[in-house]
């Protein structure tokens, strides 16, 4: 083989390998532009999930000052007991304060919803991020979108014949607690977390 088709040889493979030196290149940009994509998402996921936390969270508390208010001066005070019972009045400034710590904006709701015979509340949000700028077009304006909804759950039971004027026994989780409406007073009511869970809806 002569030098000169030996250069030849080198000159024809040049431009394969810029080529392909490009198209990797690409590659590189493109999956860290899914990357970051992936990363708003997952930060929009965080926000959706403490907001509507939130919001669920602003709900027990009024349960519990509606449960402190009622025990020994309503005979319904047993129905505040099924998580029912709360207007939701703080819900949106609960969403909306989580949702900012997690640098992002309430979008959607929150609204209220039942998730299998529960209450909760479902939020979406809005990141004040963008993807950023990536190879792909567009996305340096994108910001992520994402919702997410929590429920409240009683965490007690009622014996059948529960009478609202007498002591009434519970079954937190198994744990026995007695609330007497006879010498009621708020502060010695069982915490929030002991009769109500939050968490997320599956």
């Amino acid at each position: 083989m002569t030098a000169a088709s030996l250069r030849s040889d080198r000159g024809s493979t040049l431009p394969i390998y810029i080529w392909l030196t490009g198209a990797l290149l690409f590659a590189a940009f493109a999956f860290f532009a899914f990357a970051q994509a992936a990363s708003a998402r997952n930060g929009a996921q965080s926000a959706a999930d403490a907001a509507a936390l939130a919001a669920a969270q602003s709900a027990r508390d009024e349960l519990m000052d509606g449960l402190g208010a009622a025990v020994g001066k309503d005979d319904d005070w047993l129905n505040w007991l099924n998580g029912q019972e709360f207007d939701g009045v703080g819900a949106q400034d609960a969403a909306t304060r989580l949702a900012a710590e997690n640098e992002a904006d309430v979008v959607g709701g929150p609204d209220g919803t039942t998730v299998n015979g529960l209450p909760g509340y479902w939020v979406e949000v809005q990141t004040r991020y963008t993807v950023g700028d990536t190879v792909i077009p567009g996305t340096e304006n994108d910001k992520a979108k994402a919702h997410a909804t929590a429920v409240i759950e009683p965490r007690c039971d009622l014996p059948i014949d529960a009478d609202p004027t007498k002591p009434v026994q519970l079954s937190c989780d198994g744990s026995p607690i007695e609330i007497d409406p006879g010498d009621s007073n708020p502060a010695d009511l069982p915490d929030a977390s002991t009769l109500f869970s939050v968490h997320l809806a599956d």
